[in-house]
């Protein structure tokens, strides 16, 4: 976690550092050039090569595509074809990754399906490749284990490691987290976060579709490939509470179940307690049903205000509440590659690895705990080998998709059911 001194410093200088850093680059001739790999080639990483490259124009720099991998090849292809990359750098199959790592990319975007993504980090950084992932970055603990080793080698060899939790570059949630941090609006006491709304894209079977490649089209229904919404949407919000709390919680206590889905085996809602210790509890509501309502966002309360998440702050004593500007003026979704470019070009790399584990690690303890019916703790997820939670591990794994052999489907239009008939 970043301490109050860092967080100042660091989002202080944001306006200084932005005009300073196109003329430093640009005094020493033409911009610099950065060299990008997508794994993952679908909509989401097309759109994030396309939010570096407003940020490289911001810096002062530039990007181009020199490699691009899809588990369908003809994706691959595709975006290779959209963004200005040679069709014979593109490369497809689960294993197809390794190729564009031997490729001359510097950074690497990796939007692929979630359940790849701490394989996939370990490999860019044993690469000595600079990494944007994508959240969530995990879907089961041995994925979060994984993934935080990566984000500690990524440290140590001084690699850049951010993660797609825009609202951590976002001006109007870091001035209310330097509020917080500053002691300016009181401590937090409780509040809810919400990620309710209509489901994702179902994609149906395809005649020419193995196992693999159905589960890897319709990612988003399968809790193997993206973790349940609860970790692969709602990830952004818990991940405020945890910044804003300033810890990750300690247990969760959770409900949920499966009613209208009509494809995969997620869940239709979770309600997840966090208590954070202390006293302190937040409540986790998710939702993913067309025809109900909606609401995406963060509500804390604390002893002096009510503080809704890049939004309004209201204290209670009435009293105008002036938040500090910071800089992050812009697109979030741009703010966040200007981030990881600048860290790049003064040698100052981020490194957001163990914020982004701890929000998806959260994310699973209130997943598993709504599926089996049981308190679930953060020790159990990251440091008691014993615990039967441990090593749940979601079948097909990663590296399965690698393999020659097709995987065995899972069970389709079902989920796991906590508790025992009476």
């Amino acid at each position: 976690m970043q301490n109050r001194r860092e967080f100042i410093r660091g989002a202080t200088a944001l306006s200084a550092m932005m005009a300073a850093a196109p003329s430093l680059v640009r005094g020493q001739g033409a911009p610099r050039v950065f060299k990008v790999g997508l794994i993952g080639s679908g909509r989401r990483a097309c759109a994030a090569f396309e939010n570096m490259k407003a940020a490289a124009r911001t810096v002062g720099a530039d990007i181009r595509l020199v490699a691009a991998h899809d588990y369908f090849l003809d994706q691959a292809r595709a975006a290779a074809k959209k963004l200005g990359c040679e069709e014979r750098f593109t490369f497809g199959g689960g294993a197809g990754y390794r190729q564009l790592l031997d490729t001359e990319c510097e950074i690497v975007i990796l939007a692929a399906p979630p359940t790849f993504r701490p394989v996939h980090v370990a490999a860019a950084v044993a690469a000595g490749k600079h990494v944007f992932a994508e959240k969530p970055v995990a879907v089961d603990p041995p994925g979060v284990r994984q993934f935080l080793s990566a984000a500690a080698a990524a440290k140590t060899k001084g690699l850049s490691l951010v993660a797609g939790t825009q609202r951590r570059h976002q001006a109007a949630y870091l001035q209310q987290a330097l509020a917080i941090q500053k002691g300016e609006l009181g401590r937090i006491l409780g509040g809810t976060i919400y990620w309710c709304q209509a489901r994702g894209s179902i994609r149906p079977r395809r005649p020419a579709d193995t196992n693999a490649g159905y589960m890897a089209n319709n990612w988003m229904n399968w809790a193997e490939m993206s973790g349940d919404h609860i970790v692969e949407q709602h990830v952004h919000n818990i991940d405020v509470a945890n910044w804003f709390v300033g810890r990750p919680p300690l247990a969760a206590v959770g409900v949920g179940a499966r009613l209208r889905r009509p494809t995969g085996n997620q869940y239709d809602f979770f309600s997840v307690d966090l208590d954070y210790g202390e006293g302190l509890h937040i409540h986790s509501l998710s939702r993913q049903i067309p025809g109900c309502y909606n609401r995406m966002g963060e509500c804390l309360a604390t002893d002096v205000a009510e503080i809704l998440g890049g939004g309004k702050v209201r204290r209670y004593d009435g009293k105008e509440v002036a938040l500090e500007p910071v800089g992050h003026e812009g697109d979030p979704y741009v703010m966040e590659h200007v981030d990881l470019l600048k860290g790049i070009l003064e040698g100052n790399v981020l490194n957001e690895g163990e914020n982004v584990a701890m929000a998806t690690a959260t994310a699973i303890m209130g997943r598993i705990s709504a599926y089996t019916g049981q308190v679930v703790r953060m020790t159990d997820l990251l440091a008691s080998a014993e615990s039967p939670f441990y090593n749940m591990a979601f079948k097909p794994s990663p590296l399965d998709f690698e393999g020659p052999e097709d995987i065995v489907l899972p069970t389709e239009n079902s989920a796991p059911m906590a508790g025992k008939d009476a």
